[in-house]
């Protein structure tokens, strides 16, 4: 066949191919594409700084050994895990160095604001559970870090966290953090936590703080004073109560002797009265007019629109003088 281009600046001829001969040469191609793919997929290589999890129908093995290794092609699968020491921050960003706030800002014992930045390190203990115990260990652990740092933070005073507690500080969070780790099992370790810095916050939470000190020192102030004017104001009372007490009791023995006097008085009486009736009574009437007259006074009217006032008979009868010159009563 011969062939001619539009310009009929060439011409060439194709000779008649052979099926079966291209037939060969795509069956040998794919051939070859299939012995790349498969080749591809049925090594793999661990570096020094890491270990492969080989996964071979859901069942999983740790490869930690350097090198090239060999898995079956569409059946095994591998997922490859840093076993270098990793790092993050907590309370600031590492790459600006900004501080992150709402992570540094911490309340101690002592009730004062701190701004407390930490960095930790970490390492891979078991690459299958680092992958498949949970979503992502960083975060539970930054989590769980946090929560310790809180805590100890927490139970700390000020002077503490900014001076002289900062190695006390630190070995209580780690031993803390460590613990809460090998109880949750994620397959990482804890290599170490240590404190960066460790500020008084700004002026603005400055004066948020100082104004609820004040605050709570007010109130300090009143419940001391409601407490000392309790304390002060209950033995009054409590005395009060006690001679209210005795008074009503002495009040009480007295009436019941009047009243008994009384009684024995009038039983005196009634056993006279029974012997001799008549003299009683004239006894009786006699020491009745002895206390009623010596305070009486009588207004006489005269029947001329004048009246005489007689004056008690006890300024009459007070003292008389006789002849004699003897006073009779």
């Amino acid at each position: 066949m011969k062939v001619t281009n539009n310009q009929g600046n060439f011409d060439f001829e194709i000779k008649d191919v052979n099926p079966k001969t291209v037939k060969k040469i795509v069956i040998i191609v794919v051939a070859i594409i299939l012995i790349a793919i498969l080749g591809s997929q049925s090594f793999y290589s661990v570096k020094e700084q890491e270990a492969a999890v080989l996964l071979t129908f859901g069942n999983a093995e740790t490869v930690s050994d350097p090198g090239l290794h060999f898995k079956i092609p569409f059946v095994q699968q591998v997922e490859k895990v840093d076993t270098t020491i990793q790092s993050f921050a907590i309370g600031y960003d590492i790459d600006t160095n900004a501080s992150i706030e709402e992570e540094s800002l911490m309340i101690t014992s002592d009730y004062n604001f701190i701004n407390v930045d930490f960095y930790v390190e970490y390492q891979v203990s078991d690459p299958v559970k680092a992958l498949y115990a949970s979503e992502d260990p960083q975060a539970i652990l930054k989590n769980m870090a946090q929560s310790c740092i809180r805590t100890v933070i927490g139970q700390s005073e000020v002077d503490s966290v900014l001076t002289t507690g900062k190695s006390e500080i630190q070995a209580q969070i780690k031993e803390m953090l460590t613990t809460r780790l090998e109880e949750r099992d994620l397959g990482i370790y804890l290599v170490n936590i240590s404190m960066q810095d460790a500020e008084p916050p700004t002026d603005a939470v400055m004066e948020a703080f100082k104004a609820v000190e004040t605050a709570k020192q007010g109130k300090e102030t009143a419940l001391n004073n409601a407490s000392k004017y309790q304390n002060e104001k209950i033995p009054e009372a409590e005395a009060k109560v006690d001679q209210i007490k005795k008074g009503a009791e002495a009040e009480k023995e007295q009436r019941i002797k009047e009243a008994e006097g009384q009684v024995a008085r009038f039983n005196a009486m009634y056993e006279e009265y029974v012997k001799y009736p008549v003299v009683t009574k004239q006894r009786m009437f006699y020491e009745a007019m002895e206390e009623i007259l010596p305070n009486l006074e009588v207004i006489i009217d005269n029947g001329n629109g004048s009246v005489q006032k007689l004056m008690p008979l006890g300024s009459f009868s007070d003292t008389v003088i006789n002849e004699g010159g003897t006073t009779n009563e």
